[in-house]
């Protein structure tokens, strides 16, 4: 008989309780292995794809694309014995041991733990004693029409299965557990690659009849739906999601990255006692010892941006300045001190702004900061960073200065003390040795925490940073 198990959604990283289901890589009737990529969810960090911890056939798909979950709820049901050998079990039972009891050690990948936990490679799974599946929106589970497709296939069957031999699961082609419900319960049939199209133009798939085979939404009948004398199947439907045509207003649910990224900013804002300072810096010098790197062997492969010699000169500064790089404990009523710098560099993305981190940056040496700043940004562009690469910061540079922008007031991450914003760097007129004459000229602002760092020591640290970036040769001296 089949063996099914439930794979409850786990804890990717430290404190989080939830996350969305962005998409899945398999549907039902799929051949899973283990450690197989099958969703990838967005936490209130970072993108994470999860890996299936069981080798098996898919069964069901629990949650939609776009529905939020607890972690411990369960995501996924897999058949890890579709030929039938292992005693039955059921989902209820599995979801009680996946992720529940049991003491720490360490096992193979797949592996079931004492205590009836499975090794992961995101850890041994939440515990699930307490966990509750959310409601299904009435949206008919695969189960029921696995049920409907066996009980119209077997109408014309010629003969009867004997009852020894289990009856073989057939599954839709459409995982309907991914289908959006429509009114009377119906939902629309399309394809995944028809659904990311429809949402890309605007299309509500609750407003079409398809022109497919059995009612399958097509790509035709997206693109017609999305011109201009297209005829709309529902006047009342919107052509966006949340968007009100009497107000001219689109409303967006908070959540994800920009949900936590906004309660972080309220919580240091109203909690750390902030002050910003600014300097303008003539950084000719630091352009010309750029320029001259990037034909030097050493620096050809590598892409030396004005922001990696930022990055270089906050290390050093705060070498001088430990106290930008400290942690206001107010629980133990301590400030922790730290013998490293885990540099957080802003980054915009297409879910929001993230803050990955370049460990032990000040040990690197200027080549190897630039590639690490290099991987830092093209993996945050892609929406790729893992919630590990957000956490544990010492001190943060925004740069600004890509957007165009002169400066601005940066708010200091959690748990940090400081943080720098790097300005855009513009030609202006400066005077040099008496005379006026054009200068490559940026401006730098210091947000710092009054609890941790005084008055003299932020704006000593502000200044080394500008000493550094008008003269690299400072750097001898430190």
């Amino acid at each position: 008989m089949p063996d099914f198990k439930s794979f409850p959604l786990p804890d990717t990283a430290e404190g989080l309780t939830e996350a969305e289901i962005l998409t899945w890589h398999v549907k039902p009737g799929d051949t899973v292995e283990l450690n197989q990529i099958i969703v990838e969810i967005e936490t209130a960090k970072a993108a994470v794809e999860l890996p299936c911890p069981w080798a098996g056939v898919v069964v069901e798909l629990l949650v939609r694309p776009g529905q939020t979950v607890d972690v411990g709820a369960p995501i996924i049901t897999i058949d890890v014995d579709p030929g039938g050998a292992a005693a039955p079990s059921t989902p209820a039972a599995d979801a009680g041991t996946n992720g529940s009891g049991g003491s720490g050690g360490s096992g193979k990948i797949g592996e079931e733990m004492p205590g009836g936990r499975i090794a992961t490679l995101v850890g041994y799974g939440p515990r699930t004693t307490t966990a509750k599946r959310r409601p299904r929106n009435d949206i008919r589970s695969t189960a029921a029409l696995v049920a409907e497709e066996a009980a119209r296939a077997a109408t014309p069957a010629p003969a009867a299965v004997p009852a020894a031999v289990p009856a073989p699961i057939v599954v839709p082609d459409t995982p309907a557990a991914l289908l959006d419900p429509q009114p009377g319960g119906q939902v629309p049939l399309a394809k995944p690659p028809v659904r990311k199209l429809a949402k890309e133009l605007g299309i509500d798939l609750r407003s079409l009849i398809g022109s497919g085979p059995g009612g399958v939404i097509t790509r035709e009948d997206i693109t017609q739906a999305a011109s201009a004398d297209a005829p709309a199947a529902s006047s009342a439907a919107p052509a966006v999601a949340g968007y009100d045509a009497a107000s001219r207003e689109r409303r967006v649910v908070i959540k994800g990255v920009r949900k936590a990224t906004a309660q972080a900013m309220v919580d240091s804002a109203f909690t750390a006692p902030h002050v910003t300072e600014f300097l303008t810096v003539d950084v000719t010098p630091m352009m010309e010892l750029r320029a001259r790197l990037k034909n030097h062997p050493q620096f050809r492969d590598v892409k030396l941006t004005p922001l990696v010699f930022a990055a270089k000169a906050v290390c050093l500064a705060a070498r001088r300045t430990p106290d930008v790089n400290a942690t206001w404990d107010a629980q133990a009523g301590e400030i922790v001190y730290k013998e490293y710098v885990h540099l957080g560099i802003a980054a915009a993305t297409p879910r929001g702004l993230v803050v990955p981190k370049v460990r032990d940056a000040d040990r690197m040496s200027l080549r190897e900061l630039a590639l690490a700043l290099e991987e830092l940004t093209a993996t945050a562009r892609d929406g790729k960073t893992t919630p590990a690469a957000m956490i544990g910061g010492t001190i943060t540079i925004t740069n600004v200065g890509v957007f165009g922008v002169d400066t601005g007031t940066p708010i200091i991450n959690p748990g940090e003390s400081a943080i720098l914003a790097f300005g855009a760097i513009r030609d202006m007129p400066w005077v040099v040795d008496g005379q006026v004459v054009p200068r490559k000229v940026c401006q730098l602002a210091l947000s710092f925490d009054h609890r941790v760092v005084d008055g003299q020591q932020g704006s000593q640290f502000l200044a080394d940073i500008g000493a550094l970036l008008a003269d690299p040769g400072v750097a001898m001296t430190y």
